[in-house]
């Protein structure tokens, strides 16, 4: 209320107050305590943005934060005095917020969020609180127009809010695109050679392509999927689970972080087995990918029986019985994180007697000293041509001379090693020499390799001579594999060719994804067999497979070196560059694309972007710190690809965080390390701070994070592409779920805001139009169409998924199933063992069933076993 002096000596002595005394005097105590906190709130921003603002404007970046400081303090120092004043400041910086941000980033909605929402809400709250503060002085008329203004800003402010949950595409199909979609016929199927029912690789086949070629499950009826069952593997130890499982006939197979091999019924999840390798690392890199599956041809498997020794067995817990050689016609192959090649009874989940000694194959023999953790596998092998092939992870950064890339194929029925592709001696064609040991250091496969039986090529996807970021001491051989996709002739193991994606890598950009084979149209009526390579910067490689050759363009463009930086260190002046094929995310930053979730926290990360190294693409570790865009986790990861046969579109989801890394001398390292707070290097796995030894120097890397913990870049930060493998254009892509799960400060915000968040794992596409996808940050399972990318389904999973979806037909019932393997999401809330069957409802699935394609020859179901506990 305002308080109104009497004639006389009381007026005057009100006249000679201060504007603050007077503003005091005319209003309640209540709204001048508001008062004095809007006021606080204005002041300490201006402070604030022209602190910071300013020494922005010192480093070489936008004044505009500086001069929307300046006006926020003149309308603190107003408001008491001249309330209209102060309200035309703060609108006004709003108003004139809007060509700026839209000059800045253009109509992008969540670029301009940081820019324009939190002026636009001073401006509310300024317009709200200027009718109280403006009585008695100004007229009603004024003050019931500001009050008007504020409802017209607050809905402005929620409905500009309420566009952050909407599903709004990044790109969307055109109409010739849409109209030439379309759903595959049996005949076009088998055309495309998806003619096989069972699961039996970990990209479904040995091509890599993570199609399902059933339709009872479509874009009409998907929305009815419900849960049909679950199943909890047993493991709940260390680790991330990753796996995508197999199925045949009417057995689901499946491995854990810690390698227990479980058997569920394919209808009911029931276990019928569970085998436990016991596998120990010291690594904490607990992981499993997959599982291979090797049918032995009934010529071979008697001559097993009657040659295959029996040497004693290597005991577990269990002090398992071993399947007779009689058994094993149906083998399950797994590689452990201790470094074993281990073969089970499919039936019994039973070691094979006649498989290495008693159905194990020690992968150390002819590696050398492998301190524990330092050496093993977390990828499914792949079966080819009755060989198991298999490369290795390394702890990566530790060291110069790790344990060694070797390429290795053993028989599937008797474990021997048939060939090794060792690219240091590339004279050697199995087993070391006597007292030798394979090259140290060289570049692995720590994915999995793809294979076309009718070419024999085996594709291998090469990462780095670890360490990653330095090429000092670095081998020569190395140089020319790194990075690099090698064809391998399935029946010597010799290259055939090769194509290096990046030159002297010094940036972790190893090869993360197994390629997918696929055939294209070569415009005259036939096809080009090809394969498509996704990397970790975001290309993508369109390649004749037979040749190497790139069927789109590639040019080799100059790029940006530290010359001098780092004496010793060796850096290509130009890197490949697929120019035919688009690029997914890598954009090139500016301090314009600095983003915060507000103004406050996106001018820190300006700050920093303008204090760090960045050139552009390949900016190298330096002794300062850099920008890795895209970072060293992608980019496209090792979900890979799955492919839609029949409209040669390619599905991939991908990861957009980039990395801050730089290199610090020896002696300096521990306490770089102590002051800042890192983490441990040997708990870590090598991908955060590691020491490099061999190299002159330690380094740091980490995500690029703002005050808050979100990325320092403006999202999407993960999406789902579909691209045109016809047009090579980009033919939809949609955010990679919301913040749901994640939030500030690690803060969950409980808020389904489409942002896109980084993804995990990969996407699964099946001929009923659907593109499955279950490694989002807010814990869903998500069908899109095939067709647009438009969200059709979710469930919400009780917790996060890092594994890629996969879907088979039940030779019993008839029901198609999609089966996730859920048991957290990597960096993101809790971990679980859980498996999860989604169907439709069964009197759907009949209505809608159609005829499966035939299963392979010779299949054979499992029968009702139980192998020793776990």
């Amino acid at each position: 209320m305002a308080r109104h002096s009497g004639p006389g000596g009381s007026g005057e002595s009100v006249a000679r107050l201060s504007p603050l005394q007077a503003f005091r005097a005319e209003h309640s105590r209540g709204f001048y305590v508001i008062s004095c906190a809007w006021v606080g709130i204005l002041a300490v921003i201006g402070l604030y943005l022209v602190g910071f603002g300013g020494y922005l404007v010192h480093l070489g970046g936008s004044p505009y934060y500086v001069l929307f400081g300046l006006v926020m303090l003149a309308a603190a120092v107003f408001y008491f005095g001249r309330p209209t004043l102060s309200l035309l400041c703060v609108v006004g910086a709003a108003l004139l917020t809007v060509p700026w941000a839209f000059w800045e980033c253009g109509a992008n909605y969540w670029a301009l969020f940081p820019r324009l929402l939190m002026p636009f809400g001073l401006a509310v709250v300024a317009l709200f609180l200027y009718s109280p503060a403006a009585a008695p002085r100004m007229p009603a008329s004024w003050r019931k127009a500001a009050t008007c203004g504020g409802w017209v800003g607050l809905v402005l402010c929620v409905l500009g809010f309420g566009r952050g949950f909407m599903n709004v595409p990044i790109i969307t199909p055109d109409a010739k695109q849409l109209a030439d979609y379309k759903l595959p016929t049996p005949e076009a199927l088998k055309a495309a050679g998806e003619n096989v029912s069972d699961w039996t690789a970990w990209g479904r086949t040995n091509h890599g392509t993570r199609y399902a070629p059933f339709q009872q499950i479509n874009r009409d009826n998907v929305k009815d999927l419900k849960l049909a069952w679950q199943a909890h593997t047993g493991d709940l130890g260390p680790g991330v689970r990753q796996d995508t499982p197999l199925q045949i006939g009417d057995t689901v197979f499946d491995c854990t972080p810690n390698d227990i091999i479980v058997a569920m019924d394919a209808d009911t999840g029931k276990i019928r087995w569970r085998y436990n390798t016991v596998s120990t690392t010291a690594a904490p890199w607990q992981r499993c990918r997959g599982l291979a599956y090797y049918e032995v041809p009934a010529a071979v498997q008697e001559a097993a029986q009657q040659t295959g020794d029996s040497q004693a067995p290597r005991t577990n817990d269990a002090d398992e019985a071993l399947a007779p050689p009689a058994a094993c016609r149906r083998r399950l192959i797994n590689t452990t994180i201790d470094a074993r090649l281990i073969e089970l009874d499919a039936d019994t989940g039973k070691p094979c007697a006649t498989f290495g000694q008693q159905g194990v194959v020690d992968l150390t023999q002819g590696m050398g000293r492998v301190p524990s953790g330092f050496y093993f596998q977390t990828a499914a092998p792949t079966v080819a041509r009755g060989q198991v092939i298999i490369g290795g992870w390394v702890m990566d950064n530790m060291m110069r001379g790790e344990p060694s890339g070797v390429i290795r194929a053993f028989d599937a029925v008797t474990g021997k090693l048939t060939w090794a592709w060792d690219m240091g001696h590339p004279d050697w064609t199995g087993a070391p020499p006597p007292g030798e040991h394979y090259t140290r250091g060289t570049p692995n496969m720590w994915t999995s390799a793809a294979y076309d039986d009718k070419l024999g090529l085996v594709y291998v996807p090469l990462g780095n001579d670890t360490p990653d970021y330095n090429t000092i001491n670095r081998k020569r051989v190395s140089h020319l594999f790194n990075s690099s996709i090698v064809a391998l002739d399935i029946k010597t193991g010799k290259p055939r060719w090769k194509f290096q994606t990046v030159h002297k890598d010094v940036w972790d950009y190893d090869l993360p994804s197994q390629p997918a084979l696929v055939d294209v149209p070569d415009g005259k009526g036939g096809t080009i067999p090809a394969v498509i390579q996704t990397t970790k910067r975001g290309q993508i490689f369109f390649l004749n497979r037979a040749t190497g050759e790139p069927i789109t363009k590639v040019e080799e463009k100059p790029v940006a070196t530290a010359k001098g930086e780092l004496p010793g260190e060796e850096l290509s002046p130009t890197q490949p560059y697929s120019v035919g094929m688009p690029t997914i995310g890598a954009d090139h930053l500016t301090e314009k694309f600095m983003w915060g979730a507000t103004m406050l926290d996106q001018l820190l990360c300006r700050i920093q972007f303008h204090k760090v190294y960045y050139t552009g693409d390949f900016t190298p570790a330096s002794l300062r710190p850099s920008i890795e865009q895209p970072g060293n986790i992608g980019g496209l990861n090792w979900g890979s690809v799955s492919y839609d046969p029949v409209n040669h579109l390619a599905m991939m989801n991908d990861i957009r965080v980039p990395s801050l890394f730089f290199q610090v001398p020896r002696d300096k390292f521990t306490g770089v390390l102590l002051h800042g707070h890192f983490p441990n290097p040997f708990t870590d796995a090598g991908h955060g701070p590691a020491p490099q030894y061999g190299t002159p120097y330690g380094m740091i890397t980490e995500f690029w994070l703002s005050v808050i913990g979100a990325p320092c870049v403006q999202p999407p930060y993960g999406t789902i592409t579909a691209v045109n493998m016809d047009t090579h254009k980009i033919a939809w892509q949609v955010q990679g779920g919301t913040v749901e799960k994640m939030g500030p400060f690690g803060i969950p915000s409980h808020l389904p805001m489409t942002m896109g968040m980084p993804t995990y794992a990969g996407t699964m596409t099946t001929a009923g139009g659907l593109v499955f996808f279950s490694g989002n940050q807010d814990f869903y399972l998500r069908a899109y169409d095939g067709a647009n990318g438009k969200l059709l389904w979710q469930y919400a999973l009780p917790i996060g998924s890092s594994a890629t979806p996969m879907s088979y037909v039940s030779p019993k019932t008839g029901r198609q199933y999609i089966l996730v393997s859920v048991g957290g999401m990597n960096h993101n809330g809790p971990t679980g063992d859980l498996m999860m069957a989604f169907a439709l409802p069964e009197k759907d699935s009949k209505a809608a069933s159609t005829p499966s394609p035939a299963s392979a020859p010779g299949e054979k179901t499992s029968s009702e076993t139980t192998s020793q506990p776990s």
